[in-house]
């Protein structure tokens, strides 16, 4: 079973900023010692930030993946680098944050910019996966950890999270928690079929989900698993782990880690 070391050898870490428009994101940088690596970038969650995903990073960079962590612009609650308002937060403007670190990764002269996997975390997984879905943007593999596949149904029924709301008349300010949202992270996805957004992916994928989330039901995983294995050029991985939540204990993070070195290795 895989185990993260907590001094991984022979792997330098950099501060990175790359720009989405006049908004710049900051992330951090794991390098294994080589010449034209295979590129992760890993995407955090709601109200989360890049270091609640870090751990993710460094074992791929243990794994021989040239590895991103980042902050969504406006998707921090606290300790988010990244510039922007989480008023002007959106599923489709971290598409846009996304799309601008691979840009990024590709001018990168050791990494190999036609190899490179997305992975995300909740809201990060349904970003990741509509990213990945995109042919212009290459993506090779996709791995999705308990992804917010449910976030256009929880905006057509008025309940996201923390926030509740009239779906048919959308405030422009919406209290969501500790975090303020602006209508359009609503409006971007009212009317999504997420489904939809993922069917363009043609890469192999990999998707964990807790058989315990109380906030993203596993049929939602289960739908995307039974949409992507549908092309047999592809290889399609579901893996429930039993007991597991939103947001994996340390326990089930090993054997979510053990997931990716096996699902990579084939």
């Amino acid at each position: 079973m895989f185990k993260l070391s907590k001094k991984p050898v022979n792997i330098s870490e950099a501060l990175f900023e790359c720009k989405r428009g006049g908004l710049t994101i900051r992330g951090t940088e794991y390098r294994p010692v080589g010449d034209k690596l295979p590129a992760a970038i890993v995407s955090h969650g709601f109200m989360a930030f890049q270091d609640t995903v870090r751990h993710y990073a460094q074992a791929l960079a243990e794994m021989g993946y040239l590895s991103f962590c980042f902050d969504f612009c406006g998707g921090s609650v606290v300790k988010g680098k990244s510039d922007g308002k989480t008023t002007d937060m959106s599923v489709l403007t971290e598409v846009s944050d996304l799309e601008a670190v691979i840009a990024y990764v590709r001018t990168l002269p050791y990494a190999d910019g036609e190899t490179i996997l997305l992975m995300g975390c909740s809201q990060g997984g349904f970003v990741s996966g509509i990213t990945a879905a995109k042919p212009e943007n290459g993506i090779s593999k996709l791995i999705m950890f308990y992804p917010a596949l449910c976030i256009p149904d929880d905006a057509r029924a008025g309940k996201m999270m923390f926030a509740k709301f009239d779906p048919d008349n959308i405030p422009e300010i919406i209290s969501c928690g500790p975090m303020k949202l602006g209508r359009r992270y609503v409006s971007d996805v009212i009317n999504m079929n997420p489904y939809d957004e993922l069917v363009g992916f043609s890469g192999d994928v990999l998707i964990v989900h807790g058989s315990r989330d109380n906030i993203v039901d596993t049929d939602y995983s289960q739908k995307a698993y039974d949409l992507f294995r549908t092309d047999s050029a592809r290889r399609a991985e579901l893996e429930i782990i039993e007991g597991g939540q939103h947001g994996f204990s340390k326990k089930h993070d090993i054997t979510a880690i053990d997931f990716i070195r096996k699902f990579l290795e084939k």
